[in-house]
């Protein structure tokens, strides 16, 4: 892994957030103030391909990077607020309803959140 890389990993793995590239870029810019745009994508990309991070593409909204940890997500129509949470793991299930094994699941489950409720 070349330096940029596994800061980059770090960064996506130490956030509590998830964070776009453009945040990404920014948080590396402060020690790497000559890091381009292009290096960053690049690193995500190579990231994203080997398994180590995961991109959460979301229609309307700009990529973000997460963990690879198992977790699903909650996904606010309204605000687009991207929420981490631990549904029960449907590995079984589907492998059962699929009848064969299966590389991975992406779980959102969208809704209008708690902040956007309230703002009614």
């Amino acid at each position: 892994m070349t330096k940029y890389e596994k800061r980059i990993y770090n960064i996506v793995n130490n956030s509590t957030e998830h964070m776009t590239a453009e945040q990404i870029f920014d948080s590396l810019k402060k020690e790497y103030p000559t890091v381009s745009r292009a290096t960053i994508y690049n690193n995500l990309n190579k990231l994203c391909d080997a398994d180590m991070i995961r991109r959460i593409s979301i229609e309307g909204l700009t990529d973000c990077y997460d963990r690879i940890i198992r977790h699903d997500h909650i996904v606010c129509k309204k605000c687009g607020k991207l929420m981490d949470k631990n549904f029960e793991d449907l590995t079984k299930t589907l492998k059962d309803q699929l009848g064969e094994d299966f590389l991975y699941y992406d779980l959102k489950v969208f809704c209008i959140c708690e902040d956007c409720r309230n703002k009614k």
